[in-house]
């Protein structure tokens, strides 16, 4: 216990460990108390630390979860992006520095500014309210990375019911909470009344996301529809090639035609590798096709536009057949689809210079496609993981979509956490979400975050399956974040005043 709470290398290797098991708590692993021991550990571990020890012990915590949770991005860089192993590890290492700036300078705040050690109930809330914004943050700081919170971890977890309430960043408040009281029971045992207090806070969450898991706070909105997902498996290196362009629009062609009638047919993330404008003869042609099956056929292909007299490229899913509508992409991947500073980094090697890296941001307040008379909620890849804007979405729809192409990411778990990001989407919003692919896992999720169906990933195929309109908001989609918000705010703000009225005592 000593190595946990004293400054030290002992300390920080703990630190580093207890980031890196938090990859144990989340998808494909989901040994989901590996999140609230690895809290432990992290609060525990910044207790007797000054501000530039608690520093450097967040750094840790953060270099270690991001390495060992995001260590997939090599591929991309290596097999994909051109860059040589080194080359790649080296940029995988400065990245991951970066990131665990996110652990370091809340653990600085937290040790400089809110730390209570005379008060353990408030020591405690007070660091679950940070932990929380500290995810917040991350999720919004230039364009954001919001991966790997610990709130994940709960989607088969006891918390899971808290989801519909408050989302995954209500979970990941309750984890911090309930870690910080655990360390804290000892120091309360002089004080009854705070001791009662703390075990109602440790024990409330966990009775009451069990009691609510499975409970349904949206209704249908009328019958099953059939789906049919085309997962197409074509390799990342002949995505973009010109020489292989028709024989992917022969594929996504010929495997539709063979399918079954289905209400909605479905294709991945730009399914269709040419410009929307000068393939619009080949997509007015399957929306024949889709018509007269009385579908809508629902697809990803980029998108070019004339904006403030300027051509711009968009990410974008289009609807045709029984359906109507075109969303263009707002949350782009850094790298993946624009590069910040491009005009320092474009040209120094061959990953800043990616296929269709140049996109550009779509606009907000979109309307939502259309499809069989529904409202049907558009993510694109990477915009499923935003807790709040998918929540923006959500509300106004009767159906969440998913399209994706983790085909960067090769054999690694980076495509099954992606997956998980878009299972816990559903659970907020207690609605049906259909995901397709280009190499899995293509895969259809029910309004508790459960997977229906799904088909094995690196295969061609065809996912069938019924997916429900659903009505009604979760309280989570009526109010989003904004009353644990100002919980965290208020909880924060008490700890500076608390911290500085005893100063002055």
């Amino acid at each position: 216990m000593r190595w946990i709470t004293r400054p030290g290398w002992p300390g920080n290797l703990l630190a580093l460990a207890a980031g890196a098991s938090t990859l144990l708590a989340l998808a494909p692993f989901d040994i989901w108390p590996v999140a609230l021991l690895a809290l432990v550990l992290f609060y525990a571990g910044l207790r007797q630390l000054t501000p530039r020890q608690a520093m450097g012990r967040g750094w840790c915590f953060g270099f270690g979860l991001y390495g060992a949770g995001t260590w997939w991005i090599y591929v991309s860089m290596n097999t994909y992006g051109g860059a040589s192993p080194l080359l790649a590890v080296l940029l995988l290492v400065a990245f991951f520095a970066a990131l665990a700036l996110f652990f370091a300078l809340p653990a600085w705040l937290w040790a400089r500014w809110l730390r209570r050690d005379a008060a353990p109930l408030a020591d405690a809330l007070c660091f679950a309210a940070l932990w929380l914004l500290q995810e917040a943050f991350r999720g919004w700081f230039l364009t954001g990375f919001p991966w790997l919170y610990s709130g994940y971890s709960q989607l088969d977890g006891p918390l899971a019911g808290l989801a519909p309430i408050g989302g995954v960043w209500l979970i990941s408040f309750a984890l911090a909470l309930s870690a910080a009281l655990l360390c804290n029971l000892h120091r309360l045992r002089a004080r009854p009344g705070f001791l009662a207090t703390a075990l109602v806070l440790l024990v409330a969450p966990w009775i009451i996301g069990m009691a609510l898991k499975g409970h349904a706070w949206t209704q249908p909105a009328g019958d099953a529809l059939k789906v049919a997902a085309v997962q197409g498996n074509v390799e990342q290196d002949l995505k973009w090639d010109p020489a292989h362009v028709n024989a992917q629009l022969a594929l996504y062609r010929d495997m539709s035609l063979s399918s079954k009638p289905v209400d909605l047919l479905v294709w991945p993330e730009t399914a269709v590798p040419v410009l929307k404008d000068q393939a619009q003869g080949y997509i007015d042609m399957m929306g024949r096709f889709a018509a007269e099956r009385n579908t809508a056929l629902i697809t990803g292909v980029p998108v070019r536009e004339v904006v403030h007299r300027q051509r711009r490229y968009f990410n974008g899913v289009t609807v045709t057949g029984q359906g109507d509508g075109t969303y263009l992409k707002q949350k782009l991947v850094p790298f993946g689809e624009y590069v910040p500073l491009q005009d320092m980094l474009r040209g120094l090697i061959e990953f800043f210079n990616l296929p269709m890296s140049d996109f550009a941001r779509g606009p907000d307040d979109q309307p939502l496609l259309q499809a069989k008379g529904y409202q049907v909620a558009p993510y694109i890849c990477y915009e499923v993981v935003y807790p709040e804007f998918a929540a923006s979405l959500a509300a106004r729809s009767d159906l969440l979509l998913t399209i994706s192409n983790d085909t960067w990411f090769g054999t690694s778990i980076g495509p099954l956490q992606h997956l998980q990001m878009a299972q816990m989407r559903a659970l907020e919003a207690g609605r049906w979400m259909i995901r397709a692919t280009n190499n899995g896992v293509t895969a259809l999720i029910d309004p508790f975050g459960r997977i229906s169906t799904q088909i094995p990933q690196f295969q061609r195929d065809i996912l069938y399956g019924e997916v429900v309109p659903m009505q009604q908001l979760t309280p989570y989609l009526q109010w989003r974040s904004w009353p644990l918000a100002i919980v965290c705010t208020l909880l924060m703000g008490w700890a500076l005043l608390a911290r500085r009225m005893a100063k002055t005592v």
